[in-house]
């Protein structure tokens, strides 16, 4: 069978050899020791199977032998893949904007866009030892002086630190998410040429060659700044995500919040789903710690039977997450997942809502709103979309005996952050359900993802919450509804425009709402009882954290 050739990578280095192009945090960095597994030779896979396949070959070229035939990835593996073909253009930094807010770096689902601060003496040093001058100041451009960073510290009379923020261009796939979340215009999409990859590949290799961040120039009170550390960089990239896909965000920050208390001694049980897929396309694995996938619906019974084992050798204090979408989590695992919660034991789980089946091609769930047009609930002449209430699992996880519960988004980072550290501090059963949006189910653009996920919550479609049981004796002590706007009105106003954000406007700006409204916009009866819904579930979060 012949076998299709892979469009011409931009990356010229790539075409030469993919090991000089990978991200940082495995292979050839610094950081990385090379181990020796009993059942897996990783100097043999890198070099022989992930060659094989970077270079087009692995179908003529790998023989059936005990590496291949089992299927076993070596972690970090995809940090070897290459992207640099699949999208026409890619951001560029502008480094007198940038105020050093961590956005872009926090947004991106690929491990594209990569920060670090050094002191100042320090970069001067390590740009004195490029011999060549254009070299040496293009990778100085890079470096900006933030307030932030730089003018702060100095007026304590302390060193200013310079931060840079590199784009990786074998790991960008071109969703332009990081240009819609910066607000200081510091980051541009520009079209790919030779020459320009070829200055962003220096660049990043660069990058990677000066060192570590200065950490005394990260406080640890700011969660955003957290991937300023090497140490929290789990997830390496290279996942087959989609482009700006909302659950790559969210597993890149649940694994940078993990790897900063824990570092890579943690592990993962994934249910089947779109996780595991774009997590485990041989021979790519994203991930820099252990992780396994049995079935689509009994990953929370896999997690008890991996703690339990844990528990028996001592490992008490590595924690372990489950994961798992709306199918796997609302639905067909509801009653693994509810045995779970049930048993007392220290798992956390992060469930990835959608509000449909993503993976198999965007069926209806549980989770899916009422009206929403999905597959098995198709919006026709006589029945407009699912006409099913959504499911509430945060609500129905809390009611489980003494357990941590948190609904968040990726958007939402200070939010996101602390429930995973409160999750990881509570010893007990865990679950955050994260608002992941979907661009192909949802029908918007590759770039909105952290807005419509903002806008999810304003508009009440998912609130936020958490539930710490650390907290009282009482609902209303345990349940905090901190970070939704207006949270003891029904609707929010924006205060620019005095325009009320409820469901519908929400609706309006997603493709899997459009067939509900007529040439003049207005919304139809099913939407209607829709936002009904929404509002009844947010006037019974109210109620139950005595807001009303």
């Amino acid at each position: 069978m012949a076998t299709a050739k892979k469009p011409g990578s931009m990356n010229a280095s790539h075409d030469q050899d993919p090991f000089n192009n990978n991200s940082y945090g495995t292979l050839v960095d610094s950081d990385y020791v090379p181990i020796e597994l009993p059942v897996l030779d990783v100097a043999d896979f890198n070099e022989r199977i992930i060659r094989g396949y970077e270079e087009g070959s692995a179908e003529k070229s790998l023989q059936a032998d005990l590496s291949v035939a089992r299927s076993l990835i070596p972690a970090g593996t995809a940090t070897l893949r290459d992207f640099s073909y699949v999208a026409p253009e890619i951001p560029v930094y502008i480094s007198e904007n940038c105020t050093g807010c961590m956005d872009c770096v926090t947004q991106c689902p690929d491990t594209a866009i990569l920060g670090k601060v050094l002191a100042e003496s320090n970069l001067e040093n390590k740009l004195g030892d490029i011999d060549d001058e254009s070299d040496r100041t293009m990778f100085e451009q890079q470096w900006s002086k933030t307030r932030k960073y730089y003018d702060q510290p100095r007026k304590k009379d302390k060193e200013g630190g310079r931060m840079a923020i590199i784009i990786d261009p074998s790991k960008c796939k071109g969703c332009a998410e990081c240009v819609t979340v910066c607000d200081d215009l510091a980051l541009k999409m520009v079209e790919k040429t030779e020459d320009l990859m070829q200055t962003i590949r220096k660049g990043h290799r660069m990058f990677k060659e000066v060192g570590p961040t200065d950490e005394s120039y990260v406080n640890d009170n700011v969660l955003v700044d957290m991937m300023l550390k090497e140490r929290t960089h789990i997830y390496v990239g290279g996942a087959g995500s989609c482009a700006g896909c909302g659950e790559g965000t969210a597993l890149r920050m649940m694994c940078a919040a993990t790897g900063e208390k824990h570092g890579d001694q943690w592990g993962i049980v994934a249910a089947t789903g779109c996780n595991t897929v774009y997590t485990s396309t041989y021979p790519y694995n994203p991930y820099l710690v252990p992780w396994t996938n049995s079935l689509f619906e009994n990953a929370p019974a896999d997690a008890m039977g991996v703690r339990a084992r844990w528990d028996q050798i001592g490992w008490t204090e590595k924690p372990i997450w489950c994961i798992g979408g709306d199918g796997a989590m609302f639905d067909i695992g509801f009653q693994s997942l509810s045995r779970l919660l049930a048993s007392g034991m220290n798992i956390n789980i992060l469930v990835l809502d959608t509000q449909v089946y993503s993976n198999t091609g965007g069926q209806a769930s549980t989770a899916t709103y009422t009206g929403q047009n999905a597959k098995m609930s198709l919006h026709g002449k006589k029945i407009s979309g699912k006409q099913e209430r959504r499911k509430e699992i945060a609500q129905i996880a809390m009611m489980h005996p003494r357990t941590y519960v948190s609904q968040t988004t990726p958007a939402h980072v200070n939010h996101f952050y602390k429930s995973v550290l409160g999750a990881l501090a509570f010893d007990g059963p865990s679950l955050i359900n994260v608002y992941t949006t979907c661009q192909p189910e949802h029908g918007v653009a590759d770039n909105m993802s952290a807005d419509q996920a903002r806008m999810a919550v304003d508009a009440r479609a998912f609130p936020l919450m958490v539930h710490d049981p650390g907290q009282g004796d009482t609902l209303r002590e345990r349940l905090s509804l901190q970070g939704n706007p207006a949270m003891k009105e029904d609707w929010w106003k924006h205060p620019k425009s005095g325009e009320t954000v409820d469901f519908i406007e929400f609706c309006r700006s997603e493709g899997r709402f459009a067939k509900h409204f007529d040439r003049d916009g207005n919304p139809s009866d099913t939407l209607m009882r829709a936002q009904a819904d929404r509002l009844e579930n947010w006037h019974l979060l109210q109620e139950l954290a005595g807001l009303r």
